[in-house]
């Protein structure tokens, strides 16, 4: 345990945004689970919904710097070219 008092605080705001942070990360991984289980069940009206709900997460939790650049688009892009693909494969 620290022995400064401002080390302890920052050790106290860690945890807090380490917790928040992974709060994020989960709401964001149901959305996709929810956009899969939607392609599967080959329902596009509503994985489309669901994909934008997924994408306007994604970019929040960019701008908090819980994702990087590289991987929230990744992660976007992924997402969209599955749906493209089963469109099409339909």
């Amino acid at each position: 345990m620290a022995n400064i008092k401002s080390q302890k605080k920052r050790i106290i705001t860690n945890e807090q945004a380490r917790i928040a942070n992974k709060s994020k990360k989960s709401r964001i991984a149901t959305e996709i689970r929810k956009f899969r289980e939607q392609i599967a069940a080959k329902d596009f009206a509503a994985a489309e919904s669901t994909l934008k709900t997924a994408v306007s997460l994604i970019d929040r939790a960019r701008l908090d710097n819980i994702y990087q650049a590289n991987t929230a688009s990744r992660k976007k892009a992924s997402l969209a070219k599955e749906l493209y693909n089963a469109k099409n494969a339909a």
